[in-house]
């Protein structure tokens, strides 16, 4: 069965390019009739702001998308969860990172790192004098089990990171963007538990995809360079893969990326002004796709008889508030 989710995080309003990834999301899954899900990705605490949560699963249901698992909200305006795998919220999960990440590290595929930020930040500002990526240089990678149990035992401070091989190439076939691949050694040894004990984005997104049966990941183009990092996430876990969709930006008319600089950008802000759900959702659902014939207006069935992923554009799609309000 397909599966797929809508991940965002808490930190705020809802922005129309999520919207429109929620809503791909939900007619690839009708259309194959499969299950859409929602996970809140808070692994971010700092930027995790009160009540955010609440505000994504009212906005989503504003304009009229449907979640099958996932929270929401009961009718006493209670926040709840339902699906056969909660929790559905990350920072609820940090048990299951912490446990899988271990089995990289059992198995010699991930490592501890004690460099401390200062240390880091001189690395990077050499980086830049001499001219290179500023990326981490493995200075602990290959340290021996007796200096890791020494610096332990000093109380040191870890991160865990990832082996990323040295040598080959890490590729994929993306449902919008066809064959892309990446030279591992522009990859950086990524951060996947950070030392307080929360997962990166990076190890969270790939150990709840793989946990939730997720098939198909779509999602912002902004995501493709973190794709060949959950590439080689799923081959250290032994894990199959998802198909993967990176759908093209949003655009000021300028052709700028879309931001509040140059008009709204918050879903809530549409809703405000009294916009109807179903004329923001025609409108969303045709920034960057095209079904065929040339029409204008379609009902949220006729969007899922027609969609097709693999039509998506790759190029940036304007958000023309014009139009919209034509």
């Amino acid at each position: 069965m397909v599966r797929v989710r809508f991940a965002p995080s808490p930190t705020g309003y809802l922005h129309v390019g999520g919207l429109r990834t929620a809503l791909y999301s939900e007619l690839f899954a009708r259309k194959h009739g499969g299950v859409l899900i929602l996970r809140i990705e808070d692994t971010d605490q700092a930027r995790t702001v009160a009540g955010g949560i609440e505000n994504i699963i009212r906005t989503l249901a504003w304009a009229g998308v449907k979640i099958d698992e996932g929270p929401f909200l009961d009718q006493q305006g209670e926040l709840r969860q339902k699906g056969d795998f909660k929790p559905y919220i990350q920072s609820q999960r940090l048990g299951i990172y912490q446990e899988q990440v271990q089995t990289l590290l059992a198995a010699g595929l991930a490592y501890r790192c004690f460099c401390c930020a200062e240390r880091l930040s001189e690395m990077r500002e050499q980086q830049k004098v001499d001219g290179g990526r500023t990326m981490y240089d493995r200075h602990c990678r290959d340290l021996s089990p007796a200096e890791i149990a020494a610096e332990i035992a000093k109380g040191s401070p870890s991160v865990i990171r990832l082996k990323v091989p040295l040598g080959g190439t890490t590729s994929w076939e993306d449902m919008i963007r066809g064959h892309i691949e990446v030279a591992n050694d522009q990859l950086d040894d990524q951060v996947l538990l950070k030392s307080d004990g929360f997962p990166t984005y990076h190890l969270a997104n790939v150990v709840d995809d793989h946990l939730m049966g997720i098939t198909h990941v779509i999602r912002g183009e902004e995501w493709c360079p973190s794709t060949p990092k959950h590439i080689l996430l799923y081959r250290a876990f032994s894990w199959s893969q998802p198909e993967f969709a990176h759908l093209p930006l949003l655009l000021n008319p300028d052709r700028s990326k879309l931001s509040k600089r140059q008009g709204d950008v918050a879903v809530e802000d549409y809703q405000a002004k009294g916009y109807l759900s179903e004329t923001l959702i025609n409108f969303i659902a045709l920034l960057g796709w095209n079904p065929s014939g040339n029409r204008e207006i379609y009902t949220k069935e006729e969007l899922i008889a027609e969609f097709d992923l693999t039509k998506v554009n790759k190029g940036g799609a304007v958000f023309d508030l014009q139009k919209l309000d034509w």
